[in-house]
């Protein structure tokens, strides 16, 4: 241990562990590990923060998650708040323990049938369901009713989180347990570049994240909970202003005035939607590591800066660290992603006004029809009620309901007599197109593929020219989508994903996993005049989690 600051308003220790070459890296990660505590006067809680660094001669090695821990006791703290709309009394641990519970399709999600407490029985818990996306993942934790104390895992920038600002990861849950997560492949799989070469120096700085202490006077009625969560949600606003912290002392965690700042406006050029230039509202603009546009999505080891553009396009990121970056975006509403073919580098102090710019979405003709909406989730898309059966009274129905347990059940359930068909012009798809694309369940714990069909008519073709199908997947998990046009028996498709994937959305109970996106050339005598039909199977069916989740999908005519 060694002290690093020792004031009458801070305090900051040190505790460090060096790899040897000698050591066993099947016992030991290769890394060089700084582990950082400061306390300050008059703030209730510790603030934590890690220097990871590799030496270019370590061995290769994955680091599949980092994060940072904490089991509460037990006997005190049982009420859990993620959000405003998620809190609730949760299980123990024992709850979740041989005689206390029914393991269900896995061994995260269980059945409550003999808890601690009773009102619990009957109901679903698992971990993931308890989620959030890093955007979201700021404020979450513990209340203990015995002596209205509260703590909370604040976390005021995701610079330092792997995947963008969607990426979802775990937060608090039964133990009791509260998360800081830093890099994890949870609804990314190996996807996720978690991979560290021998011959790649690397050293990264994770946090400073904020544990937050805080109490209230206790009240029959537990007004106390709401209190302390408001409390709470307070402090992180203080956090939030505070970042970059000026009172961290390592060299390699940049203060506000070492940093920079990127500027710009984002447009969208689609003249098949409007002729003039389109403001990119609500957009996602973002610095990450140079790469193929979207590839900050698996983007594990470096840094990332996000923000969101005002109504008229514009945005500001600001307190990025020093670097060479791209600029990435992407807008709701649209399909694909952006980048800025230039790298931006940052200095310490430096503004940069990157003008406006121009993102031209896929596009190859006129829509002659579309099924939902491009914003990288299948929410907007048919999700069943839960069975009653397997409910987390924690989660709220009007928002949350995608998180329930079993879902992917119930398709086999509602399309007993065949799989899905959607009629373009005529179905709804946030009635009549499944959230998912799931195999049937024929029973014996067998599944089987299954082929979904969009039909629609044509008043003419042109068999000269090219068609366009746009397909866009917010998740895929050892899946493949096969696409035939007209003929359901065609030997080989006219295209496929291949196999692809590996998010496992659909028992993490995401709406969403890795954005993926193709655009398929279709030959103008695929059609016919008057009716036609896609036939979108989905070849894999080893378990009932193989499946894709669509984003959009969209029917474009030749170029005018």
């Amino acid at each position: 241990m060694e002290i690093i600051t020792q004031t009458e308003e801070v305090v900051e220790i040190s505790f460090t562990k060096t790899w040897k070459s000698t050591t066993d890296h099947r016992k030991s990660v290769p890394l060089n590990i700084d582990k950082r505590y400061i306390v300050r006067r008059g703030v209730p809680g510790l603030y934590m923060y890690s220097i990871f660094e590799r030496e270019a001669d370590f061995p290769d090695a994955h680091m599949y998650q980092i994060r940072i821990a904490f089991k509460l006791k037990e006997d005190k703290f049982h009420f859990m708040a993620i959000s405003d709309n998620r809190q609730n009394i949760m299980p123990t641990a024992e709850d979740r323990e041989p005689g206390h519970c029914q393991v269900l399709a896995f061994k995260e999600a269980v059945l409550l049938t003999n808890p601690t407490n009773t009102r619990l029985r009957g109901q679903v818990d698992d971990k993931y369901q308890y989620s959030a996306e890093n955007k979201d993942n700021k404020l979450h934790g513990w209340i203990s009713d015995e002596d209205a104390v509260g703590f909370w895992v604040i976390s005021p920038s995701n610079e330092f989180r792997t995947g963008g600002p969607v990426k979802q990861d775990l937060t608090s849950h039964v133990g009791p347990t509260a998360l800081s997560m830093f890099t994890s492949t949870h609804y990314t799989g190996t996807d996720m570049n978690v991979f560290y070469k021998n011959g790649e120096p690397w050293k990264k700085v994770f946090g400073p994240v904020f544990i937050y202490l805080n109490s209230a006077a206790s009240d029959p009625n537990q007004g106390y909970r709401k209190t302390l969560w408001n409390d709470a949600k307070r402090q992180l606003s203080e956090e939030i202003e505070s970042w970059p912290y000026d009172f961290v002392a390592s060299e390699d965690f940049p203060h506000a005035e070492r940093r920079g700042e990127v500027n710009g406006q984002l447009l969208v050029r689609d003249q098949y939607m409007d002729k003039k230039l389109m403001q990119a509202k609500s957009a996602f603009v973002g610095l990450a590591a140079p790469g193929l546009a979207g590839s900050w999505q698996t983007e594990g080891k470096g840094y990332q800066f996000w923000t969101e553009t005002t109504n008229n396009g514009r945005f500001s990121i600001k307190n990025v660290r020093p670097g060479v970056y791209n600029l990435y975006a992407w807008v709701n509403g649209f399909l694909g992603n952006y980048k800025l073919d230039k790298n931006i580098t940052i200095q310490p102090g430096n503004k940069i006004n990157v003008g406006t710019l121009i993102y031209d979405p896929p596009r190859n003709g006129p829509t002659m029809w579309e099924i939902g909406i491009p914003d990288r989730t299948a929410a907007e898309f048919f999700v069943p009620e839960p069975n009653p059966s397997f409910v987390n009274s924690i989660l709220d129905h009007r928002v949350d309901r995608f998180r329930q347990y079993g879902l992917w059940d119930s398709y086999s359930d509602i399309y007993h007599h065949g799989d899905l068909v959607y009629n373009v012009g005529v179905s709804d798809y946030s009635k009549d197109w499944f959230f998912a694309h799931v195999p049937r369940n024929v029973g014996n714990n067998t599944e089987r593929a299954t082929t979904w069909q969009i039909r629609y008519n044509l008043q003419e073709v042109n068999e000269a020219r090219n068609y366009t199908l746009q397909l866009a997947l917010a998740a895929a998990s050892y899946a493949e989508v096969q696409v035939r046009f007209n003929d359901p028996n065609a030997t080989e498709p006219h295209f496929t994903t291949s196999r692809v994937g590996c998010d496992n959305a659909v028992p993490r109970h995401g709406i969403h996993g890795l954005y993926r996106f193709y655009s398929i050339n279709v030959p103008g005598n695929k059609f016919q005049r008057g009716e036609n039909t896609i036939f979108l199977t989905q070849t894999r069916s080893k378990d009932p989690f193989e499946a894709v989740m669509y984003d959009y999908i969209r029917l474009e005519g030749p170029a005018v």
